[in-house]
């Protein structure tokens, strides 16, 4: 599953987003030919925005952009086609901020990481097994098997990331400039 560490490090990158969204959509486009789905024109669409970018969305903002193409108000629309999305394994629901996003690897049954940007929202999936695989482990001696195991790792993107060192380098020299003033030095040129 190499392909999968390649599109986490893609949802922090730029990229050809039209690549992962296509792909995607073909992969819920052929679970639906194969009858394996019914993929109802709401629950496509909200696939769709759920693929717009590799963010995590809230289901009344779902909602809003829904209503604002003339599906409807009603929060059982969003929530339903959710949950649908979710069951079928085109969509993960991230708990840490009680939001979804598009599964990168349908129809492929994992257990994810998720790798949320808590700078932009952005999130990765990366492949689960080995944390999955411990959990299990760790339970085995107990007598718990789990049902399902949710990892969200909560951090900064590269992106975010530099502009954090960034911010903090500037804010490092402006100390040092107000500090240089009030002892009476002429401003360095750093």
């Amino acid at each position: 599953m190499a392909h999968m560490k390649h599109a986490a490090r893609r949802a922090f990158r730029t990229h050809d987003h039209g690549r992962c969204r296509n792909g995607v959509l073909m992969a819920a486009e052929r679970m639906a030919c194969s009858g394996a789905v019914r993929l109802t024109p709401v629950r496509r669409r909200v696939l769709e925005l759920l693929l717009e970018n590799h963010r995590a969305m809230g289901a009344y903002e779902i909602l809003e952009r829904l209503a604002a193409e003339g599906w409807g108000r009603q929060p059982p629309l969003a929530y339903r086609a959710l949950n649908f999305l979710v069951e079928q394994g085109l969509a993960h629901k991230v708990e840490r901020l009680n939001a979804y996003m598009a599964c990168m690897h349908p129809p492929h049954a994992h257990p994810p990481v998720l790798l949320i940007c808590h700078g932009c929202r952005r999130v990765a999936e990366v492949r689960g097994e080995t944390v999955t695989d411990a959990v299990a482990a760790a339970a085995r001696p107990l007598g718990f098997r789990a049902a399902r195991v949710s990892v969200e790792a909560l951090g900064l993107c590269p992106r975010c990331h530099a502009q954090e060192v960034q911010e903090q380098e500037d804010c490092g020299q402006d100390i040092r400039r107000q500090r240089d003033r009030d002892r009476g030095h002429p401003p360095c040129s750093r």
